[in-house]
């Protein structure tokens, strides 16, 4: 009686833990790619956001066609206000 129960058990057992160890690794490996995945969007969203920044702040600098513009539009309204 104690033979088949040692069987069972030493043919179950192996598998029961080799599918605990995977549900273990898959919930790990899953949360550290969903870490590593905020991490990436987080750079990019910040890189993008300077990239911009750097652009805007180029693109309206000083002796700008932009920045030019945008003096000529204040003298404009200041001229006109004045009347």
């Amino acid at each position: 009686m104690g033979n088949p129960l040692k069987l069972i058990a030493w043919l179950v057992l192996p598998i029961v833990g080799l599918v605990l160890v995977g549900a273990i690794a898959w919930w790990a490996l899953g949360a550290l790619f969903h870490v590593v995945g905020y991490l990436v969007l987080g750079a990019v969203v910040v890189g993008g956001g300077a990239l911009v920044y750097r652009k805007v702040r180029r693109s309206i600098g000083p002796g700008t066609r932009t920045r030019r513009r945008i003096e000529a539009a204040a003298e404009t309204y200041r001229m006109r206000k004045n009347d």
